[in-house]
């Protein structure tokens, strides 16, 4: 029987396996996206270039390519381990729900993306009333499982029994805001994809320190996997995320806190979402995060009104889009690490 450190090699593996596969796909999904025609405005360059959009594909690909690794393995070599994530019926209902609620998600995203404007400056796929009807689809598999807890430790609070009430309504609820809002805050090469790095790496840790197992393997997985695609999505990006990988994002956060138990941790790394929203409330959701390019630095596209964080340093004209990008991936960096002390 494996003992704890070579477990945790193996552990080690399936994210570098998802890595790997992200690594290698992600050009030739950059050349098949080109050659469908599915490109955008790059809004942040000079000429704006287009660039192809979706990839959350390539996201996607890896997470599933490690999960697979990881049955094989668990299967055909260590099945009877009681150390760490034992594969029992228990815990591979809750892996296969939370991947299929992940695939959805993804895929609803994807949907979003097909569709290009005439002017290349956004995919509008999808209404947005659309949006959050379907992702509430994809939170079923998680809502017929009835996986996770009916208490949640929320931050300030304390823990509170919600029964019934978490499988059917907390759960889409949840899943559904979860994708959307992080969905709102991004625009920027490299922003979505460092940010997610950040709290899913941190809530990935957190739920491990905690024995959720099954919540740190799709966390792990999910890290690695957008660590590869950040070598073609930093600036100046080769591909940029588009809503699969957004709504991608959005779904792992909650099925992590969903099948973890750890809602509060969550709901902390989820803090510079929910003040984007309120922002972009603001603007009855019409702004947009981006800005436009001026002498290397992005200037902002509503003048001094401040309709989404990333106005706060578009407004002044002072500011590269890299140094943008990663004031914001330290700054869900210092409020991830929240999740520690509160």
């Amino acid at each position: 029987m494996p003992d704890s450190n070579s477990m945790l090699y193996f552990v080690l593996l399936y994210g570098l396996f998802s890595f790997l596969v992200v690594l290698m796909i992600t050009p030739w999904l950059i050349r098949y996206l080109r050659k469908i025609g599915l490109i955008v405005k790059d809004q942040n360059k000079e000429g704006k270039p287009l660039v192809p959009i979706s990839g959350g594909l390539a996201v996607l690909f890896g997470i599933m390519a490690g999960l697979m690794v990881f049955l094989f393995f668990r299967t055909f070599i260590s099945g009877s381990t009681k150390i760490g994530l034992v594969l029992n019926n228990y815990n591979l209902v809750i892996l296969l729900s939370s991947i299929v609620a992940i695939l959805t998600i993804t895929l609803i995203g994807f949907l979003d993306d097909l569709v290009i404007d005439k002017s290349k400056d956004y995919s509008k796929g999808l209404r947005q009333w659309q949006k959050p009807l379907l992702s509430l689809i994809a939170a079923v598999p998680l809502m017929v499982t009835q996986i996770g807890t009916t208490q949640i430790g929320l931050p300030f609070i304390g823990v509170v029994d919600f029964g019934i009430l978490y499988a059917l309504l907390l759960v889409p609820i949840g899943f559904s805001g979860a994708a959307n809002m992080v969905n709102m805050l991004g625009g920027f090469n490299g922003m979505e994809a460092g940010m997610g790095i950040v709290y899913t790496g941190m809530l990935g840790l957190y739920a491990y320190v905690n024995g959720s197992y099954v919540a740190a393997l799709i966390a792990l997985l999910t890290f690695c996997s957008l660590i590869a695609f950040f070598f073609y999505n930093k600036c100046p990006a080769k591909i940029l995320p588009g809503d699969s990988l957004t709504y991608l994002l959005g779904g792992v956060m909650a099925v992590i806190a969903i099948v973890g138990n750890i809602e509060r941790a969550a709901l902390i790394c989820s803090i510079p979402f929910f003040i984007e929203f309120i922002l972009k409330a603001r603007s009855k959701f019409k702004a947009q995060s981006y800005g436009q390019y001026k002498n290397g630095k992005i200037t902002s596209l509503h003048e001094d009104k401040i309709y989404s964080l990333t106005h706060l340093f578009t407004r002044t004209g002072k500011f590269t889009e890299n140094q943008i990008t990663y004031s914001f991936i330290a700054f869900e960096l210092l409020v991830s690490s929240l999740i520690w002390v509160l």
